[in-house]
């Protein structure tokens, strides 16, 4: 008795901590979701705080009335597609012969690429870089530095070192399977939470940020989403300027046009999230065990 009564307690402290933690989270997202819908009299009077005061939705059509605005959200969109994409295959590609014990000076390949991890030549060199290779104002700056991951890769490798053994490549070998044959059929099925895992590593990782796009473009029209979002946050001191860059009619003020910038910047990732979130954990927990 006196054991059942202890482990109770415990799942009740257990359980008020995760509720802690999980309001920790969620009021921060639910105060910035009442900004953003409540008018300006009482955000600027600070009657705000996680319920919405005097609802209104105008600063979502000023935002999304923006022209500049969509299009910083479709450039952002097609950015992070095509880096997760590109930045899959290079893991997967790498993650998969680092695992196999039978290559070749994998030891050293695997410190060249943990060497990357720690060690960076900085801004100014990458910036020359860009220019030499004639990537600025191209999309394609955003993409290629940072497209390969070792942190991600190191996950792969750890899932595949410890979900596919040996002996299942090399009944694939018996049966004329190459090493690209295995790759496809054996190890990319069963590698699916892990893959799902990196593959919300990489989107959002691109989605939020923006320090190489304020580096890289200049151009207003290939502005991503975030630094667009960084330029209207650093100019809203202005509400009058700020109301008229979004081609609005009513001024608004600058914590409520911000709050709605950053909703409409985070929804599309929280939407995502629920759809690879079963694998999420999954992945996670068998990646991180060290092979």
């Amino acid at each position: 008795m006196k054991k059942d009564n202890s482990s109770k307690i415990i799942d009740i402290i257990i359980y008020i901590i995760i509720t802690i933690i999980s309001l920790c989270c969620l009021i921060p997202f639910l105060h910035v979701f009442s900004l953003s819908v409540s008018s300006n009299s009482a955000v600027m009077s600070q009657k705000v705080y996680i319920f919405p005061v005097e609802f209104t939705i105008e600063a979502y059509r000023q935002v999304l009335g923006d022209a500049s605005m969509i299009r910083s959200l479709l450039t952002t969109i097609y950015v992070t597609v095509l880096f997760t994409a590109i930045g899959m295959i290079l893991t997967i590609c790498a993650a998969y012969p680092l695992s196999r014990k039978r290559l070749k000076g994998r030891y050293l390949l695997s410190f060249i690429f943990l060497f990357t991890m720690y060690f960076h030549a900085g801004i100014i060199p990458d910036y020359l870089l860009m220019n030499r290779l004639g990537l600025i104002n191209s999309l394609w700056s955003l993409i290629l530095p940072l497209a390969f991951s070792t942190y991600n890769m190191i996950i792969m490798r750890s899932f595949i070192q410890n979900t596919i053994p040996d002996s299942l490549e090399e009944s694939a070998f018996l049966e004329g399977c190459t090493d690209i044959g295995v790759l496809i059929r054996i190890v990319i099925p069963l590698c699916k939470p892990v893959l799902a895992t990196l593959c919300l590593f990489y989107a959002v990782g691109r989605w939020n940020a923006y320090q190489d796009s304020l580096y890289y473009i200049t151009k207003q029209n290939l502005y991503v989403l975030q630094h667009k979002l960084s330029l209207l946050i650093s100019t809203a001191s202005d509400s009058t300027s700020l109301a008229q860059d979004v081609h609005a009619t009513q001024v608004l003020t600058p914590e409520v046009l911000k709050a709605a910038c950053i909703m409409f910047a985070t929804i599309p990732i929280v939407i995502v999230y629920p759809f690879l979130q079963k694998y999420f954990v999954k992945g996670i927990m068998i990646g991180a065990v060290k092979g």
